[in-house]
C-alpha cells in the first residue's frame, strides 16, 4: 500500500470509532474503505480484519461508558458470552449464505427504524413511565444478543444500531443507556467473530492493529461526546447514521 491508502484507512478507522461508539454502523465505513484501498482483499479477510479493529474500539467504548454509566453485569456478562457464541456461528456460515438476500430487508428495516425515531421523538429521550419487568428485560437483551450476535458475525453493519434501537423501544430505555449496554453485546459479538475468523487465518494483523490504534481514539471521543451531549446528540446521530446506512447499501445493492 502507498502513502495514500494508509492516510484514508487510518481516518476511517477514527470516523468508524466514533460512529460505532455512539450509535453503531461503523463497519459501513471501514469495510468499503478497505475495499477500495485494497481491491484484491476476500470479503472474508476484509471482515476478519474489520473485525480485529472494531473488537479494540468497542473496548475502548465499552470502558469509557462503564465508568460513567451504571451497569447489570449480572445480565451483560451472560448476553456477551451468548452474542460471541452466536457470532461465531454466523462467521462460521458467512461463505454459505447469500448476503445479497440480506441487503434488501436490511434497507426496510433500517427505514422503518428512521421513520420511528422521527415520529416518536420521546424515544430514547426520556426513561419510560412503566419500568419492564425484570422477566421481560432479561428476554429482550439476551434475544437481543443472540439474533444480533449472529447477524453481526455473517454481515454486521449497523448492528449496534439495532441494539440501541431494541433496548430503547421495547424496555423504554434512553439512548445513552441503550448505547452503553449495546456496546457490551457488541464487544461480545465482536469477540466471537474474529476468534473464528482468527482461527481460520483471514485476519491481516499489522494492519488491522493499526486501524485498532486510530479505532480506539476515535471511540473515546465518540462515547465522551455520547455522555456530554446526551440523549438527544445520539438521537440526531442515530438518524444521520441511518440514512446514509440505507443510501450506501441501496448503492452496493442497486448501484
Amino acid at each position: 500500500m502507498n502513502a495514500g491508502d494508509w492516510t484514508l484507512l487510518l481516518t476511517a478507522a477514527v470516523a468508524a470509532g466514533w460512529v460505532d461508539a455512539v450509535v453503531g454502523g461503523g463497519g459501513l465505513i471501514l469495510l468499503p474503505a478497505l475495499f477500495l484501498a485494497l481491491p484484491q482483499l476476500t470479503p472474508q479477510a476484509a471482515l476478519a480484519t474489520n473485525k480485529l479493529t472494531a473488537f479494540t474500539g468497542t473496548s475502548a467504548a465499552v470502558y469509557t461508558f462503564a465508568r460513567r454509566v451504571s451497569m447489570n453485569w449480572r445480565l451483560l456478562g451472560p448476553a456477551f458470552l451468548l452474542a460471541a457464541v452466536t457470532s461465531a456461528l454466523g462467521a462460521a456460515t458467512v461463505s454459505r449464505i447469500n448476503k445479497d438476500l440480506f441487503i434488501p430487508l436490511i434497507m426496510v428495516v433500517l427505514v422503518g427504524v428512521a421513520v420511528f425515531v422521527t415520529i416518536r421523538p420521546q424515544v430514547g429521550i426520556t426513561l419510560a413511565k412503566d419500568r419492564p419487568t425484570r422477566r421481560k428485560v432479561i428476554a429482550v437483551v439476551l434475544l437481543a444478543a443472540g439474533l444480533f450476535g449472529f447477524y453481526d458475525g455473517l454481515f454486521g453493519p449497523g448492528t449496534g444500531t439495532f441494539l440501541i434501537i431494541s433496548f430503547a423501544t421495547l424496555l423504554g430505555t434512553e439512548f445513552v443507556r441503550s448505547a452503553a449496554m449495546a456496546k457490551v453485546i457488541n464487544l461480545g459479538s465482536n469477540f466471537g467473530a474474529l476468534v473464528l475468523f482468527a482461527a481460520t487465518g483471514h485476519v491481516i494483523w499489522v494492519l488491522g492493529l493499526s486501524m485498532a490504534v486510530c479505532n480506539v481514539i476515535g471511540a473515546v471521543v465518540g462515547s465522551r461526546m455520547a455522555l456530554t451531549k446526551g440523549a438527544g446528540f445520539v438521537r440526531i446521530t442515530l438518524l444521520v447514521v441511518v440514512i446514509v446506512m440505507v443510501i450506501r447499501l441501496g448503492w452496493q445493492q442497486f448501484g
